[in-house]
């Protein structure tokens, strides 16, 4: 039995970067010998066990054949006969498929630190095509090492185009796919994420919506520029979703209904949701607060429900901020002060003063509806002086 170190961990070392989870590769050993040793099988048909200590991911060397669509269509051959070449030749990038043995020799046989040196990032074997998980991944990958100047080799993202054309990324898990975008979007360059996506067709596969906007115009640049604008702000998942969804916003007709399919289709978590919607329908609007009338500013903040969920409305104008500085709707600018300010006098609302006059129940309601918007009709009178 040998065991070695593989993938983002000696990426990362060699990198010079942190190294958060290690992988490793058992050569030579069956599954009754891992847990005869004490290692946990994760799954009945899948040969990756859990380090009795550590619960690190100890995977036997496997081999791999494509029997059915989508990113779950394989079929694994784990045995001791399988040598650590063979399972490397399975990974998607030379730079994830260099392996490292216990006394911290490199064992890279397709290459991976030559690629490393040169900034490629580039396939293992032409099996690469075979599974449309990769072409996320590539594209994430491409989205993490930007900034260090690392580009898709040519070969490369012309399989990503093959996948692209084969149909193969329809056939993967919502959940699947979330997963890979959701990490995408919070890596350092979340517009390299799209604009890879664009180049190989990807987008199209997964956000027809989308594409259909970005095609022509200066669209795609307004909404890169917001999501790199994203990642330099350091905003949470919920607003890079709103931004990345903007496009869709359409205030000619319903404004909502094409953010609507593809929150619905991506499976995205219900805050990612709800602030893309919103987004898509009042950050248009919110960009010509100053024009509003109080009713109209006053019927916006209602529907952030800023007097229990008040971050909300905070991330909704952080992506405001953002998609008016990108100009994704047209110049202007987003008066986000003003909004604040508004949100913030209808909060400050007391019903104290209202139950000292006897108002009860549901009259209580409509009184302390009457005060708040008296408290925003206020502040929007005051910001027009």
């Amino acid at each position: 039995m040998q065991i070695y170190k593989v993938g983002g961990a000696v990426r990362d070392r060699l990198l010079g970067r942190p190294v958060s989870e290690t992988d490793w590769v058992v050569v030579g050993a069956t599954a009754e010998q891992m847990q005869a040793q004490g290692f946990r099988p994760v799954g009945a048909d899948f040969p990756v066990f859990l380090h009795p200590e550590t619960g690190e991911e100890y995977a036997l060397a496997r081999t791999e054949r494509k029997s059915g669509r989508g990113y779950g269509g394989f079929t694994f051959y784990a045995s001791p006969e399988v040598t650590l070449e063979e399972d490397l030749q399975r990974r998607d990038l030379t730079i994830n498929a260099i392996a490292e043995d216990e006394h911290g020799r490199l064992i890279d046989p397709y290459h991976g630190q030559r690629d490393l040196a040169q900034k490629w990032l580039r396939h293992v074997a032409p099996a690469f095509a075979e599974d449309p998980l990769r072409a996320l991944r590539v594209a994430r990958f491409a989205a993490r090492y930007a900034e260090l100047g690392f580009r898709i080799a040519p070969p490369t993202l012309e399989l990503m185009r093959q996948l692209s054309r084969s149909g193969e990324l329809q056939a993967l898990t919502p959940e699947r796919s979330w997963k890979e975008i959701s990490r995408a979007l919070m890596e350092p360059r979340p517009d390299v994420f799209v604009q890879v996506l664009l180049d190989c067709g990807a987008l199209a596969e997964l956000f027809a919506e989308l594409q259909a906007r970005l095609a022509g115009g200066d669209c795609t640049t307004h909404l890169l520029e917001a999501l790199r604008e994203c990642a330099r702000r350091e905003q949470p998942l919920a607003v890079r979703w709103a931004c990345l969804l903007a496009p869709l916003a359409d205030p000619a007709g319903d404004s909502t209904a094409l953010a609507e399919a593809v929150n619905q289709r991506s499976k995205a978590p219900r805050d990612c949701q709800e602030l893309a919607l919103l987004t898509a329908r009042f950050g248009p609007i919110a960009q010509h607060t100053g024009q509003l009338s109080a009713a109209a500013l006053f019927d916006l903040l209602q529907h952030f429900d800023i007097y229990r969920r008040p971050e909300r409305f905070e991330h909704f104008l952080d992506a405001c901020q953002i998609l008016a500085d990108a100009a994704l709707w047209g110049p202007g600018r987003c008066p986000t002060e003003l909004l604040r300010s508004a949100a913030r006098a209808a909060r400050e609302v007391s019903a104290a003063p209202l139950i000292a006059r006897g108002h009860r129940a549901a009259e209580l309601g409509e009184a302390l509806k009457r005060e708040r918007f008296a408290a925003v009709a206020k502040v929007l009178a005051d910001a027009r002086l």
